[in-house]
C-alpha cells in the first residue's frame, strides 16, 4: 500500500481559445450549433445504415463505426470547453483531465484505423470488383473494426499510464535486482538437468531455424500455411530464448540474481512472444478453415495481403499488449522481498511481491488479458467445430484422413500450448512444484516439439528436407570432386 496519493496535483486549469469576453456569447452558439450537427449529423448516419438493408455493405458498415467515432471523440473536448465558456469555470480534476487524455487517444487513433481499413476497402471494390464480396466479407470486416478497436485501446492505456508515471516526483522501486530461485533441483542433479535443457535448447533453436530455411529455399512451400509456420518457427525461438538461456547460465554458474532492469525486460519479451504464439495459432486455425471448409476460394481468401496483414497485426497487438502489462508492473513498488519463486520473471510472482496496490494489474489482467486469451481460444475452437460440422455432415475415410493430415499437426500444438497455459494460470492457485514444470512444458519441451511435430506428420516439409540433404550432399560431392562433368549436374537438377 502507498502512503500517500504521489499525484502533487488535484486539478489543471484549461485556459480555453483565446477569446475576448465580448465574444464569448458569439463564439458558444457557434460551437455549440456545431457540436449538435456533428452529434445529430453521425447519429442518422447510423440510423440510416442500421434500417436500410441496401446499405448493409461493407463500406457502409466501416462509415456507421467511423461516425460514431467522430461523435464520441467530438463529445469528448466540446462539452467541456462549452461549459467553461458559459460558466467561465476553466479547472478539470486531475482524474478528469486523464479521463479525457484517454479518451481523446482512444477515439482519435480509432479514426486513424478506421480511415486506413476504408482506404483499404476502397482499394478491393476497384482494383479487384469481381472478387469483392469475397474478400471483404463479413468475417473480415469484423476483424479490422474489432482491431482497431483492440489496438486504440491498448494505444491510449499506454499513453495514459506513461503520463501518469512521468508524473511522479521519484522512483518508488526500491530494489535493485531480483532473486531466480530456479527449478527444484538438488544440487547433486544440476549437471544432469543442465546438459538435458541444453540439448533441449539446442535441438529448439536448429529444428525451428531448419523449418524456416526449408520454407524459404523451397517453392512449393510458398503457401499461407507454411508462411504462418515460418513466423511461428521463429517465435518459438525467441520465446524459448528468453527464459532457457538465464536458466542454464544460473544452473552452471550458481548466479541467481538478475537486475531490475534485466528482470523487466525479460518479462516484457515473455509476454510478446508468448502473445505472438497465441495469436499466430489462431490465424493458422483459421487458415485451416478456409482450407477444408472453402477449398474452391482458399487462394482468392487466403491471399498474400490477408497472410500479410493477419501476421502484423498479431505482432503489433502483441508488443502493446506486452508494453501495457510492463508499464503497468514498472508504476509498482518492491520493498524487501525480491525472491522470485521461478526460474524466470513471471508476471503472477512479481506481482505478488510487490508492496503496492496491484488492483488495476489484475483488473487488467482478467479483462484485457482474458478478452486477448479467450478470443483466440474462440477462433480456435470456432475454426474445428466448422470443420468438424463439414466432415461430419458427408462422413468418408479419405476426408477423415485427409482433414486429420491437414489440422493434425497445428491441433497438437493447439493442445500442447493451451493446455500447459491452463494448467498455469487457471487451475492453479499456489506456485509449486507442479506450475514450475507445467511452465518448463510451454517455455522449454512445446517450442521443442513444434519442429518435430510438423516434420514428422507433414510430406511436404519432409520432401523439403530431402531435397535440401540432396543437395548439401552434392555440394559437398562436388567440392571434393572437381573435375565433376557438367552432364552429371544437369541430369541431377532435372
Amino acid at each position: 500500500m502507498r502512503p500517500e496519493n504521489q499525484s502533487s496535483l488535484c486539478e489543471f486549469l484549461l485556459l480555453g481559445l483565446p477569446i475576448r469576453p465580448g465574444q464569448q456569447g458569439v463564439f458558444f452558439t457557434l460551437f455549440l450549433g456545431m457540436y449538435l450537427t456533428t452529434v445529430l449529423g453521425n447519429l442518422l448516419i447510423i440510423l440510416l445504415i442500421r434500417l436500410d438493408s441496401h446499405l448493409h455493405t461493407p463500406m457502409y458498415f466501416f462509415l456507421s463505426h467511423l461516425a460514431f467515432s467522430d461523435f464520441s471523440l467530438s463529445s469528448v473536448t466540446v462539452p467541456k470547453m462549452l461549459m467553461d465558456m458559459h460558466t467561465q469555470q476553466q479547472s478539470i480534476p486531475y482524474v478528469g483531465c486523464i479521463s479525457q487524455l484517454y479518451f481523446f487517444i482512444l477515439f482519435g487513433g480509432l479514426d486513424n484505423f478506421l480511415l486506413a481499413v476504408m482506404a483499404y476497402d476502397r482499394y478491393v471494390a476497384i482494383c479487384h470488383p469481381l472478387h469483392y464480396t469475397t474478400i471483404m466479407r463479413e468475417g473480415l470486416r469484423t476483424l479490422l473494426v474489432a482491431a482497431s478497436w483492440i489496438i486504440s485501446c491498448g494505444s491510449a492505456l499506454l499513453h495514459t499510464l506513461l503520463l501518469k508515471s512521468s508524473m511522479r516526483p521519484e522512483n518508488q522501486t526500491r530494489v535493485s535486482e531480483f532473486l531466480l530461485l530456479g527449478l527444484p533441483i538438488l544440487p547433486e542433479h544440476q549437471g544432469v538437468f543442465f546438459t538435458l535443457f541444453l540439448g533441449m535448447y539446442l535441438t529448439t533453436v536448429l529444428g525451428n531455424l531448419l523449418i524456416i530455411l526449408l520454407i524459404r529455399l523451397d517453392s512449393r512451400l510458398h503457401t499461407p500455411m507454411y508462411f504462418f509456420l515460418s513466423h511461428l518457427a521463429l517465435t518459438d525461438v525467441s520465446f524459448s530464448s528468453v527464459t532457457v538461456p538465464k536458466m542454464l547460465m544460473n544452473m552452471q554458474t550458481q548466479q541467481q540474481s538478475i537486475p531490475y532492469v534485466g528482470c523487466i525486460s525479460q518479462l516484457y519479451f515473455f509476454i510478446l512472444f508468448g502473445s505472438v504464439d497465441n495469436f499466430l495459432l489462431a490465424v493458422m486455425a483459421y487458415d485451416r478453415y478456409v482450407a477444408i471448409c472453402h477449398p474452391l476460394h482458399y487462394t482468392t481468401i487466403m491471399r498474400e495481403g490477408l497472410c500479410v496483414l493477419l501476421v502484423a497485426a498479431s505482432w503489433i497487438i502483441a508488443c502493446a499488449h506486452a508494453l501495457l502489462y510492463t508499464g503497468l508492473l514498472v508504476q509498482l513498488s518492491f520493498c524487501a522481498n525480491n525472491v522470485v519463486t521461478h526460474f524466470f520473471c513471471d508476471l503472477t510472482v512479481l506481482l505478488k511481491l510487490s508492496c503496492s496496490d496491484i488492483s488495476l494489474n489484475e483488473l487488467v489482467i482478467f479483462t484485457e488479458g482474458g478478452m486477448l486469451y479467450f478470443l483466440s481460444l474462440a477462433i480456435v475452437l470456432g475454426s474445428y467445430i466448422h470443420i468438424g460440422t463439414i466432415i461430419l455432415r458427408a462422413p468418408s475415410t479419405k476426408r477423415l484422413l485427409k482433414a486429420f493430415s491437414t489440422c493434425g499437426s497445428h491441433l497438437l500444438v493447439v493442445s500442447l500450448f493451451y493446455g500447459t497455459l491452463a494448467v498455469v494460470y487457471f487451475l492453479s492457485s499456489s506456485w509449486d512444484s507442479k506450475n514450475i514444470i507445467a511452465s518448463v512444458m510451454y517455455t522449454v519441451v512445446t517450442p521443442m516439439l513444434n519442429p518435430f511435430i510438423y516434420s514428422l506428420r507433414n510430406r511436404d516439409i519432409k520432401q523439403a528436407l530431402e531435397i535440401f540433404v540432396n543437395r548439401v550432399n552434392l555440394f559437398k560431392w562436388k567440392s571434393l570432386n572437381p573435375l565433376i562433368t557438367v552432364r552429371s549436374t544437369v541430369w541431377y537438377m532435372s
